[in-house]
């Protein structure tokens, strides 16, 4: 539960900082792959693989050194990532400036590594088991699958963090590695992930069968099939990673529905209760199992939302006088005025402009820039219009403002990024599920230790 308790608390600070950045920063992305937000992502991967092989050592006795290395490697990264931002050693808008405590720090994450490494080896004995890995399809194998793209996804982010620290202090010249790298690598391993959410919590433990694999999966797989066909048929065929996620997003999504209608109608023939009842007591007493499942569904959502926002958004850039127009998915913009006024810190300089869409008038919307005299900055002020309906944004950003009133736009149009803030809802409701207090669920495990013969040896949650 203590692990719980920090994975969900990390997860909701990575979504509110993608919203502030969204909101504040005015570049139009929410996730820019900077050292810091990557800092705080890799523990958050180590410990969601933990999460799930822990669940393997519950019910199979197995992974137990697995497990204790990614509780020390969550644990390092995160004394990494402290090193990151308080040290000054990369560049990043979330870090502080050079300081002499970074070699301090530097310390400290050696000191951890070994101490654990050390840990790890001298308990070697008492971890050893003898239970084995019986089928390559089986669910204790499809949550090794799971946790080996988990670590792969976080090693390359670390390298690719790394890299600008290991290339200045080889060559003497800091070399960043761009978006591409990391955009290329989580289609590779976040694709599969994403399908494995939907395949492992129903797939049989020790050892599947054929037959059964076409009796659970028959449903979910021909629905996201009919989905693929259906997005392909409506123009989203244009990304191929999109169309992927898409289809693998409406596959775990039936089966997650799939898990709670069963479960709903097993509680129905044994109990008699009406649905809402049984749908209730189902998940009351059984929380981390559906809670899980509810984290699922928002992390479908977050892929939903990212791959919308990401591989069919559409933008446009023009410089506009008052009276000119552009467009961009759909909507026009007119460029209609440009104020300035005097705010409490800052000079507020804002460009209106008339939207439409079709012959639909939508208002306006007013994207500008504030300059701060004492500091002597000048940041971007973005506008955003939100369709909650369709999940799209409208997303303004004025690039540069003339002095004859000329104003630089650069305009996005980001379809369903709102369900990556629908997710964080989501995702907090779930968590609260799975960490609720169930003194039934706490009886169940320490009968399940003692039965595996490791209630001496409980893993750390």
């Amino acid at each position: 539960r203590w692990t719980l308790t920090a994975w969900a608390f990390l997860g909701v600070g990575q979504l509110l900082g993608a919203h502030w950045a969204y909101q504040e920063v005015g570049w139009g992305g929410y996730y820019a792959w900077d050292p810091v937000e990557n800092a705080a992502l890799m523990p958050w991967l180590a410990a969601t693989a933990y999460l799930h092989s822990v669940m393997i050592q519950e019910k199979r006795g197995m992974l137990r050194v697995w497990n204790v290395t990614l509780v020390g490697l969550a644990f390092c990264l995160s004394l990494f990532g402290t090193f990151l931002t308080r040290s000054g050693v990369v560049s990043s808008i979330h870090s502080f400036t050079q300081s002499a405590i970074g070699p301090w720090f530097l310390g400290l994450v050696v000191v951890a590594v070994v101490f654990t490494a050390a840990m790890i080896w001298l308990r070697l004995p008492l971890l050893r088991t003898t239970a084995r890995l019986e089928s390559l399809v089986s669910r204790e194998a499809s949550f090794l699958y799971n946790n080996l793209l988990l670590i792969a996804l976080c090693l390359t982010i670390l390298w690719g963090t790394a890299w600008p620290i290991l290339s200045e202090a080889v060559r003497g010249e800091s070399v960043v590695v761009g978006r591409p790298y990391y955009d290329f690598f989580l289609r590779i391993f976040g694709l599969p992930l994403l399908l494995l959410m939907g395949i492992g919590p129903l797939i049989a433990w020790r050892r599947a069968s054929v037959r059964g694999l076409l009796r659970v999966f028959a449903w979910p797989a021909g629905l996201a099939l009919a989905a693929g066909m259906l997005l392909i048929a409506l123009g989203a065929g244009s990304s191929i990673p999109g169309l992927i996620a898409y289809t693998f997003a409406t596959f775990v999504l039936a089966t997650i529905s799939l898990e709670f209608v069963r479960g709903t109608s097993a509680r129905r023939a044994l109990s008699g209760e009406n649905v809402p009842r049984a749908f209730g007591q189902l998940v009351s007493r059984n929380r981390r199992r559906y809670g899980g499942y509810v984290v699922h569904a928002a992390i479908v959502l977050l892929a939903i939302g990212v791959a919308g926002s990401s591989a069919y958004d559409s933008v446009v850039e023009g410089r506009l006088t008052r009276g000119e127009s552009l467009s961009v998915g759909g909507y026009t913009l007119t460029y209609r005025e440009l104020t300035e006024r005097e705010g409490a810190n800052a000079t507020e300089i804002r460009a209106h402009l008339d939207v439409r869409r079709g012959d639909d008038d939508l208002g306006t919307i007013a994207a500008g820039k504030n300059a701060y005299s004492v500091e002597q900055q000048v940041s971007n002020e973005v506008g955003i219009r939100s369709d909650l309906l369709t999940g799209e944004d409208l997303f303004v950003i004025a690039e540069q403002v003339r002095d004859d009133g000329a104003v630089y736009f650069r305009v996005f149009v980001k379809p369903l990024v709102n369900l990556i803030w629908l997710a964080g809802l989501v995702f907090v409701l779930g968590s609260l599920i799975t960490l609720w207090p169930d003194a039934r669920e706490e009886r169940r495990l320490a009968t399940r230790y003692a039965r595996t013969g490791e209630s001496a040896n409980r893993p750390a949650t």
